[in-house]
């Protein structure tokens, strides 16, 4: 299981087109801080269906799309 899964799950779970989340909601809903392994989990997402979009480091926003 992926650190990241209940981030997964959660998106998938929403059903939307797009999901905009800040770093600190991440945190929130998958219980561990968004650090550079992000980039590596990421590829995960793409078997619920989702893919990450833009990756704002500036706003400490990220932008998940719906395949």
């Amino acid at each position: 299981m992926s650190k990241y899964n209940n981030l997964w799950l959660y998106i998938a779970e929403s059903g939307l087109d797009k999901t905009i989340l800040s770093y600190e909601d991440i945190e929130k809903i998958a219980g561990v801080p968004v650090d550079h392994s992000f980039l590596t989990y990421k590829k995960e997402l793409l078997e619920y269906g989702y893919k990450v979009g833009k990756i704002s480091l500036k706003d400490k926003i990220i932008e998940f799309v719906k395949e």
